[in-house]
This record gives structure tokens, C-alpha cells and sequence, in this order.
């Protein structure tokens, strides 16, 4: 029978196979680094052993499985994050059928864990009224209002991603004719966006207040660090609900830093800008990516409804008129 000490191929996994072959990103390496600590411990508890003793015959597909539950229902995470955790586990077992062949069988069966289907949401974004209520929550007065206001602003009128933002140096920052931001964005992806006119004056006025180091942060954290994932979601619920006494309809949205990207986006599709350039713009590797912004938009969809209706019909969306009808739609 072939016994395996799970602690050297794990170590070899991360340190060979992710950061040697493959080049992972960091963001990579922590995702799979959080996979295996929350299963370390699971099994910890489970096996009554300590992780250091763990054989990778102990990790078979039936208590994968197990753990697999115990995300989704005691720790409450949702089928999406479910996947995630599967497919570092699915990397690791295809690791080890190739350093190990015994274990050949054994990986098989992991591997054939399926990812689990879940519900794919409409995604949310802003409307221009929610925008500017937004973006005015921010007192200018202060240097975080100042700050904040700047971030938003970029935020919803270029789409750049939460670590976009954040990473964001001022070395970074073109102003002036062909005004442009450089990011380094996901899968390691470097690119160009283009900045709007309402936005230039705004970040050239915060550029020249904080009078920063070129390769310290645009939006500095209040010890001058880099601002957390957690942080910006901080900051960004904190003026929703500011902004939410202006455009009450906000009250009725869960509007994450993602959001903005969302609502910079569906600003480009209203405005008829073809989805291949809206791929470019927003760093997209697969154009079908952008095709959820089509489904976002009932605006869209009554477009397309008018230009299909019959000659010589009002074009509209369908209204019940007779009461008793409308209780019945409404069920």
C-alpha cells in the first residue's frame, strides 16, 4: 500500500509547480493558500491529527466531498466560492497523479468532483441620478472627502477594477493631452485607460495637493499605505448610504466597489459603443464576458423590442388592463 506524506508535495506544489513553473500571480497563490488552510483544518478536527501528519490518501474524494459541505453549509459560503476552493484542490491532485503516479486512481477520482451549477445573477450597476448623488457624499472639505470623491470618480467613469484602483501610483497617471491611466490589471494584463474629460481636472487637482512620491499610491490609506479590498468596501458603503437620502433608490441595491465597474460599462453599452471595444476598455480576455451587460438592461431589451414590433403597432411593453388581470400578473 502507498503511504504519501501530504506536507512535502503541498509544499512542493506551491513552491514548484505555482511560483517556479507557472508563474502564479499572487492573487493565485492566496487563493489556493486559503483553499488548503480552511481544508487543513477541517481535516485536522475530522481526522484528529495534526496537518504536519496528513497522508494524501486521507484527503480521498468522499471527504473532499465532506469539506466541500462544510463550506457551503456551516461556513456559508456560496456554490461560486464552492468552485473556487474545488478548482485549487483539482490543481493540486493534477499535480500530484504527475509526481506521483501510484496515486493515479486516487486523483482520478478527486478530479471527477464536479463544479457545482449556481444561479447567475443580473449584475447591478448605477444609473447616472445614483452616480452623481454618489459622488457628491463626500465632503470636500476634508483631505479623506477629497480623497474619496477623486476614487469614485475614477471608479465609475473608467471601470478599473478594485485592485486597479488601489495599486494605482501616480507614476501612472498621464494628464494632459491623450490623458490616461496605465494599470496593471488581471492576469497580469498592463493597459491604458482613457480618462474623461469631468475626471482630469479632478485627479490633476488631487495629484498636485498631495504632491506625492511617483511610486507611492494615488489613494493613499490615512497612514499613507495602500488601501485594503476591505477598506474600499468600507469606504464605498459608507457614502451609499449618504447618497442613499438624495436617490432613495439606492436603499434597493447592494452597491459594491465591483458596482462601479458594473455602472461604467452599462454607461458605454447605452451609449452604443461596441462590446469588443467595451472588452478592450475594461481588460476582459474573452469578449463573451462583456455579454452579461446585455442581459442588465431592460432599456436595451425594449430597444430591440421596438425594432421588432409589427408594421402599423404601437410599439410598448405589455400592460395588463383589466384589474383582475393585474392580480394575476402580479402573482
Amino acid at each position: 500500500m502507498i503511504t504519501t506524506g501530504l506536507p512535502a508535495l503541498l509544499q512542493r506544489f506551491f513552491t514548484d509547480r505555482l511560483l517556479g513553473q507557472l508563474g502564479a500571480s499572487p492573487n493565485t497563490v492566496a487563493c489556493y493558500r486559503d483553499a488548503f488552510r480552511l481544508l487543513l483544518r477541517f481535516a485536522a478536527e475530522r481526522l484528529r491529527r495534526p496537518p504536519t501528519a496528513l497522508l494524501v490518501e486521507d484527503l480521498n474524494a468522499p471527504f473532499l466531498g465532506q469539506y466541500l459541505d462544510h463550506l457551503e453549509h456551516s461556513r456559508g459560503c456560496s456554490a461560486r466560492t464552492r468552485n473556487i476552493r474545488l478548482s485549487a484542490l483539482h490543481a493540486f491532485f493534477r499535480y500530484v497523479a504527475l509526481e506521483e503516479p501510484g496515486h493515479a486512481l486516487h486523483c482520478q477520482r478527486v478530479l471527477a468532483i464536479p463544479h457545482k451549477r449556481h444561479e447567475r445573477r443580473t449584475v447591478e450597476f448605477l444609473i447616472e441620478e445614483e452616480i452623481l448623488a454618489l459622488l457628491a457624499a463626500p465632503d470636500p472639505s476634508t483631505w479623506l472627502g477629497r480623497r474619496d470623491r477623486t476614487l469614485l470618480l475614477l471608479a465609475v467613469r473608467t471601470g478599473l477594477r478594485s485592485s486597479e484602483l488601489t495599486g494605482l501610483r501616480p507614476v501612472d497617471v498621464v494628464l494632459g493631452k491623450g490623458a490616461h491611466v496605465r494599470c496593471h490589471g488581471k492576469g497580469r494584463k498592463t493597459r491604458c485607460t482613457p480618462l474623461r474629460s469631468d475626471v482630469v481636472p479632478v485627479l490633476a487637482s488631487w495629484l498636485g495637493e498631495c504632491k506625492m512620491d511617483p511610486n507611492t499610491f494615488v489613494f493613499p490609506s490615512s497612514r499613507g499605505g495602500r488601501l485594503s479590498a476591505d477598506a474600499l468596501q468600507r469606504l464605498v458603503a459608507k457614502h451609499v448610504a449618504v447618497a442613499a437620502l438624495q436617490s432613495p433608490t439606492l436603499t434597493e441595491k447592494n452597491v459594491t466597489p465591483h458596482t462601479l465597474r458594473h455602472s461604467a460599462a452599462m454607461e458605454m453599452l447605452r451609449r452604443g459603443i461596441d462590446r469588443s471595444v467595451i472588452a478592450l476598455w475594461l481588460g476582459h480576455e474573452f469578449m463573451d464576458t462583456t455579454q452579461i451587460y446585455l442581459h442588465a438592461d431592460m432599456r436595451l431589451k425594449e430597444q430591440a423590442l421596438a425594432h421588432a414590433t409589427p408594421s402599423g403597432m404601437a410599439p410598448g411593453r405589455y400592460e395588463p388592463e383589466d384589474e383582475l388581470l393585474v392580480f394575476l400578473e402580479a402573482l
